[in-house]
């Protein structure tokens, strides 16, 4: 599809949008980060959608692999960085960190996904 509408990977955000939904359905706001990343992978298991919970990205600096890795905290359907957080707002150091992550991954699609507020709050970031 080429009209305004469509954007890429639609309907992968799309399902993962629902699952993040139905996690803040039945669990509301305010618990911790780690709370809402057990959910949710329970949630990617039941709807056999393909995950990566951590997954490890290597960083490297000109020539050399640096000691220290990033994880992001979920990779869904090889193609789209999923952040979860738990805190008042989506704040500029959220949108950097994706930023990274998506560049260090190659990946074009991060989701940020906040819990700490009792409305769900998301932000869909183009790399």
């Amino acid at each position: 599809m080429n009209d305004e509408t469509s954007y890429l990977l639609q309907q992968e955000t799309h399902t993962i949008i629902g699952v993040c939904m139905e996690v803040h359905k039945e669990l509301g706001h305010g618990l911790l980060e780690v709370v809402y990343k057990d959910a949710i992978e329970y949630e990617l298991k039941l709807k056999n959608i393909l995950y990566q919970r951590g997954k490890e990205y290597p960083v490297r600096y000109k020539d050399s692999l640096l000691p220290h890795k990033f994880y992001a905290d979920f990779v869904v359907f090889d193609s789209v960085i999923l952040e979860i957080k738990a805190q008042k707002g989506i704040v500029e150091e959220n949108y950097k960190q994706i930023i990274n992550y998506l560049a260090l991954s190659k990946l074009k699609i991060g989701l940020i996904f906040n819990f700490g507020e009792p409305s769900l709050k998301f932000r869909r970031v183009i790399f």
